[in-house]
């Protein structure tokens, strides 16, 4: 199956039938471990000579249809899914980054993020620069001898200001230096290996899912980065591994393809921290995946509505949208944004913290709850929730003012959810 639409893709992609039973829907192989076909296959496996199922914690067929999928939706070469969005996140820098080394991310980061960055992996020695990715040459005065990637969100939640995919792949390539895309916000909006970057993950929780049931997360290869170009730069690839056998992973698995950056992933990070996705999970995200192309469409016509709506209200004082952007965001949101300007859009009211407060209490159908990409419509106050973590320096830099309201717009009829709003509104005036 060779298809270039993400209609088909989502549906066909990495699975056509279940070889014994002739089943068309992907099962649930809710295993543990694996039958060795011989001493000599066991022994090739673990040696990496051949790629096949060992241990569920490792890789699992469930999981290898949904990484399959994401791959190709994405234009990678191979995916690993992990438990959460957050255990992606860690573990697409953990891959390249080591104790004394640091990245440069941009500040436009979901709130979560800024704090493992800041804080958790500082306390593994791993340092995070964190740059204004309005000027896109920030990353490259950030960059120094040990810096070992570039980090954004392409939609950053909340301050939804797409992110300069290009201007800044093209500073790390020459350098040695990937570009991490968080792509969660917009599946099928943007593809960033188009763009020039190197890694992308997702929260499979949010849009990919769709459903609101299941936590899990994916990093994707794009197989387009020459890792032993500056072997100097990528230590951690090209240097022997002393936790498999002393491999060098640029070379260990060049009969594989371009993976050695998924393949070290899978076989050390996720072989020793354990955020392994359960097979149910990868299950039920393949279900939602398979309507995202259709959700994605009414996401941004339902978000796009709500915008405008909001930007004539006479109780909100700012709409964060991408398409009320002016000046160069107005030209990135453009040049990234073309097919739709993503789900999420955010406000600002004028009473502040205390009527951003009645309203999120006020709402009847709109859910309060901590996530984006759900089908149903969602709020959230994040400077007392997501960001709360943050101090209001960090916070101001995420996009988070008091009075901000972030909305992930779902697939409700218009008319209910601007109800909703509109009488949440005049309950926060």
């Amino acid at each position: 199956m060779h298809s270039k639409h993400p209609e088909t893709i989502a549906l066909h992609a990495g699975w056509r039938r279940d070889q014994a039973t002739t089943a068309v829907a992907v099962p649930i192989y809710q295993t543990t471990s694996y039958q060795f076909n011989s001493a000599e296959h066991a022994a090739n496996l673990f040696a990496l000579k051949e790629l096949g199922n060992i241990y569920t914690r490792i890789q699992n067929p469930t999981q290898d249809v949904l990484e399959q999928r994401v791959a190709a939706l994405e234009g990678g070469v191979a995916a690993l899914a992990v438990a959460s969005g957050q255990a992606a996140s860690a573990m697409a820098v953990q891959n390249l980054a080591r104790a004394g080394d640091n990245i440069v991310a941009s500040t436009d980061l979901y709130g979560g993020t800024w704090n493992l960055f800041a804080n958790t992996l500082k306390d593994q020695g791993i340092e995070v620069r964190f740059v204004d990715p309005a000027d896109p040459q920030a990353f490259a005065r950030a960059t120094d001898a040990r810096t070992r990637a570039y980090y954004a969100e392409t939609l950053p939640n909340p301050k939804l200001r797409v992110f300069p995919i290009a201007e800044v792949a093209a500073i790390g390539r020459p350098l040695g230096i990937p570009l991490i895309m968080d792509n969660t916000a917009a599946p099928l909006l943007v593809r960033p290996f188009d763009h020039g970057a190197a890694i992308v993950m997702h929260s499979l929780t949010k849009y990919i899912g769709g459903h609101g049931t299941s936590i899990g997360g994916i990093i994707v290869d794009g197989g387009n980065f020459d890792w032993e170009a500056h072997p100097g730069r990528q230590p951690a690839l090209n240097t022997p591994d002393p936790s498999y056998h002393g491999a060098v992973w640029s070379q260990a698995v060049k009969g594989l393809g371009p993976v050695a950056y998924i393949i070290k992933a899978r076989t050390t990070l996720l072989r020793d921290l354990g955020a392994a996705i359960s097979p149910f999970n990868a299950f039920l995200i393949l279900q939602g995946l398979e309507t995202l192309a259709l959700r994605m469409r009414a996401h941004c016509e339902n978000s796009q509505a709500v915008a405008d709506h909001l930007a004539n209200h006479p109780a909100v004082t700012r709409v964060i949208h991408p398409s009320k952007l002016t000046g160069a965001e107005a030209d990135r949101t453009a040049k990234y944004l073309p097919k739709g300007k993503g789900g999420l859009c955010g406000f600002e009211l004028k009473g502040g913290r205390e009527a951003g407060a009645k309203f999120i209490d006020a709402l009847k159908l709109i859910y309060h709850v901590a996530n984006i990409g759900d089908s149903r419509t969602l709020a959230i106050h994040p400077a007392s929730t997501t960001h709360s973590q943050l101090n209001q320096e960090e916070q101001a830099a995420t996009g988070v003012s008091p009075g901000y309201v972030r909305l992930s717009v779902g697939i409700e009829h218009i008319d209910d959810i601007l109800a909703d709003l509109d009488q949440a509104l005049a309950a926060a005036s």
